[in-house]
């Protein structure tokens, strides 16, 4: 396994604020663990080791919000996110890491500058809801951006929270979302050599950091008003998104 201490000091709190994402808030914030860990490893590298320990949360996840999901929905992004997927694979070795984080950044900026521009024309009133063809897009976008850096939260927000559905069904279809859309991420990855004995072996060290977090974060869940975990949400998508701009900029001038 990986050896080096700087690692496990980017590693610990990035897998550990992923789960605590993936258990009680969305998807949003989970987006910050492969550039909190690409500091120390390079992107590729850093995306095999978190597939695994995903899994796991997603197995943790799905127990906890059995059933709970909107299931057209669900299907809808399941399916585009297929589509989404097949394409990362394909074009894995022709795009540059830092072109994909620029665009997820910039994907979730606009988002949450366009939510907050509506509130404050309609004194408040809610978004109006995305139709079927919105799901279909930017379920595509999740699964491509997902595959390249484990990044599908932005994106998949930008249809599912102007839906306003419960609290609890939202984080359900997310968590059942990414649970089809990281088994399924198995099969290229495996197919791409990714998984090497250093890989795996550093994955299952981060699993029980993994498991804490998921924990926390479904007891968070339990605790925090239906209000202020949207405006969590929201704020979440803000803040990963210009983390994504700075890195995806950083990376466009030493190209």
């Amino acid at each position: 396994m990986i050896a080096d201490p700087l690692f496990y000091l980017a590693a610990v709190p990035a897998v550990l604020i992923a789960g605590i994402s993936k258990g009680g808030f969305g998807a949003g914030l989970g987006v910050v663990a492969v550039p909190m860990m690409a500091l120390v490893l390079p992107p590729v590298q850093v995306a095999a080791i978190m597939l695994p320990i995903l899994c796991l949360m997603d197995l943790v996840g799905i127990w906890a919000y059995w059933q709970k999901w909107e299931s057209r929905v669900l299907l809808r992004l399941a399916l585009a996110a297929v589509v989404g997927i097949a394409v990362g694979a394909l074009t894995f070795h022709l795009l540059a890491p830092w072109s994909i984080r620029l665009l997820i950044g910039i994907i979730a900026l606009g988002f949450t500058a366009n939510y907050l521009a509506r509130r404050l024309r309609r004194n408040g009133a809610p978004q109006r809801k995305p139709g079927p063809p919105s799901g279909w897009l930017w379920g595509a976008a999740s699964g491509f951006t997902s595959f390249t850096a484990h990044a599908g939260g932005p994106p998949v927000n930008v249809y599912l929270l102007p839906l306003g559905l419960p609290k609890t069904q939202y984080q359900a279809t997310t968590v059942a979302f990414f649970l089809l859309v990281n088994y399924v991420k198995l099969i290229p990855y495996t197919g791409l050599g990714l998984f090497t004995a250093q890989n795996l072996a550093t994955s299952a060290v981060l699993l029980p950091v993994a498991v804490a977090g998921i924990l926390a974060g479904i007891w968070l869940h339990n605790r925090v008003p239906t209000g202020l975990f949207y405006t969590a949400c929201y704020f979440f998508l803000a803040l990963t998104g210009v983390k994504l701009v700075y890195d995806g900029l950083s990376g466009a001038a030493l190209f």
